[in-house]
C-alpha cells in the first residue's frame, strides 16, 4: 500500500483503533487475557478503544498483547512506517524513519524493532520442490575494516576464515526463504537446519561443493554445482539462493551499514518476510492481519 492511499485511509487515531478491531475481533471482541466474549466497551471520552472484561475485570484495548501495546508514538505513525517498510526492498535505516515521520532515531529504531517482531513467520514450514542451499558471510560489528592506506589496492578478506558472521539460508525455488545466524558452518549446524526446514520426501537440493554439503544425499536427493568451473548446469544452480544473499547485503552495506551480531537475526527476519511476500497482492493487509493475531 502506498504511502498517499495510507494516509487518507487512516487520517487519525480513531481511524487506526477501528480498522484494528475489525481486522482483530471482527463482529465479536474479546478479551486478550482471559479470551473471555463477555465484553462491553468503557465509556471513557479521553481514551479511546477502551474495553472492560466482565470475566476477569482487565481493562484492554485492541492493542493489547501486539506490537503496538503501550506505545506513544500515534497509531497513524506506526501505519506509515510499517508500509515504508515494507515498501523498502533493501530495507531502511532507522534514521531514515525518523526524518520521514518526524520521530528521533531511537524512536524509529523501537517501531523498527516492534515490526521485525511481528515479521517472525512458522518456523515448522517446510520448504518443497527445488531447493537450493547456501552461506553468507555479513561483515557486521565492525568486523570487515577498511584500510586507510591509499596505496594498499587489496581487496578485504571474504567469507570462511574471517571474523565474519555466517548466515546459513535456503529457497524454495520461486517460493520462500529462510535463513538464520550460525556460530560455525559445519556439516552438522548444516544438517540440522535443513532437516528442520526441507521437506526431504518431496524435495531436491542444490548447493555448491562445499564439503559440509557431502552426506546430504543420504536423506534427501542432492545435486552440486562447481563454481570453479560454472554456475548454471540445466536446473543445477544456486542462483536464487545467491540473489537473495544479494538483497541481504545491500541492505546491511547501502542502508544499516552497521549492525550488532546480538541484532542480526532481526534484520535477517525482516530480509526473509519482505521476500516472501513479494508476490502479495496487499502485503500491508497482510502484515496487519499478522501483527494483531495472537
Amino acid at each position: 500500500m502506498d504511502l498517499l492511499r495510507v494516509f487518507r485511509q487512516f487520517p487519525d487515531h480513531e481511524s487506526c483503533i477501528e480498522h484494528l478491531e475489525s481486522v482483530r475481533w471482527g463482529d465479536f471482541p474479546s478479551c486478550p487475557h482471559c479470551n473471555g466474549s463477555n465484553v462491553a466497551r468503557k465509556a471513557d471520552g479521553e481514551r479511546i478503544g477502551r474495553w472492560n472484561c466482565h470475566g476477569c475485570k482487565a481493562s484492554f484495548n485492541v492493542l493489547s498483547k501486539t506490537i503496538f501495546q503501550k506505545t506513544k508514538i500515534p497509531l497513524q505513525k506506526w501505519f506509515l512506517g510499517i508500509a515504508l517498510v515494507l515498501n523498502a526492498k533493501k530495507s531502511l535505516s532507522s534514521c531514515q524513519l525518523a526524518r520521514d515521520l518526524d520521530l528521533n532515531q531511537k524512536s524509529a529504531w523501537y517501531m523498527k524493532m516492534r515490526i521485525r517482531e511481528a515479521m517472525v513467520e512458522d518456523s515448522d514450514a517446510f520448504l518443497h520442490g527445488i531447493v537450493e542451499a547456501d552461506e553468507a558471510f555479513l561483515a557486521v560489528d565492525g568486523s570487515n575494516p577498511r584500510k586507510n592506506n591509499r596505496n594498499d589496492d587489496d581487496p578485504p578478506p571474504r567469507g570462511r576464515g574471517t571474523k565474519k558472521l555466517p548466515v546459513i539460508g535456503a529457497i524454495e525455488r520461486g517460493g520462500k526463504v529462510v535463513a538464520q545466524p550460525s556460530p560455525k558452518v559445519t556439516a552438522k549446524s548444516l544438517h540440522k537446519f535443513l532437516k528442520r526446514h526441507v521437506d526431504g520426501g518431496d524435495s531436491v537440493l542444490m548447493t555448491d561443493q562445499f564439503p559440509a554439503y557431502r552426506r546430504m544425499g543420504d536423506w534427501v536427493p542432492h545435486f552440486t554445482i562447481n563454481h570453479a568451473v560454472r554456475y548454471v548446469e540445466g536446473l543445477i544452480h544456486t542462483n536464487s539462493i545467491e540473489g537473495f544473499w544479494s538483497l541481504l547485503k545491500r541492505a546491511l552495506y547501502g542502508q544499516h551499514h552497521h549492525y550488532s551480531t546480538e541484532h542480526a537475526a532481526a534484520y535477517i527476519v525482516e530480509a526473509c518476510y519482505k521476500y516472501n511476500i513479494r508476490k502479495s497482492a496487499n502485503p500491508f493487509a497482510d502484515f496487519i492481519r499478522g501483527a494483531v493475531s495472537v
